[in-house]
């Protein structure tokens, strides 16, 4: 396996393991929605810097899931399907961490996170290949 593959794979292992956070922190009779959520965003970028590692394409230090479809789009215009959840999983990726105004996400709003979350998740797997997946 190439070394850049031993990246991607890393960041898609990671973005796994968010995305098992958040089902663990979702579900269940004590929810903890808001940390579920962040996961959920987290799951998300992870899983798109993969596939932009995979493609050697640089990109910035960020959370905005909206910056990194952008960069995906120029390379796969079908990551336009994931504008929505782009736009709706980025408002958990700092504000939902500290107190302040953000209320906390309701049951719908979790299940919608996650939902996207796995969208994400599968959209980006499809696109690569096999050998980077995540044992």
């Amino acid at each position: 396996m190439r070394l850049e593959d031993e990246i991607v794979r890393e960041w898609l292992v990671k973005a796994h393991h968010d995305l098992r956070s958040a089902e663990r922190l979702l579900t269940g009779d004590e929810p903890i929605r808001d940390t579920g959520c962040f996961h959920c965003q987290q799951a998300a970028e992870k899983a798109l810097k993969a596939f932009l590692a995979y493609h050697d394409i640089e990109f910035e230090r960020s959370h905005s899931l909206v910056y990194l479809i952008d960069l995906c789009i120029r390379l796969d215009e079908a990551f336009k399907v994931l504008q929505r959840a782009a736009q709706n999983l980025t408002v958990y990726a700092v504000g939902i961490r500290y107190p302040g105004e953000f209320i906390e996400p309701d049951e719908n709003e979790a299940q919608a996170a996650l939902e996207m979350a796995h969208e994400v998740w599968d959209f980006v797997l499809k696109r690569l290949p096999a050998i980077v997946h995540p044992g």
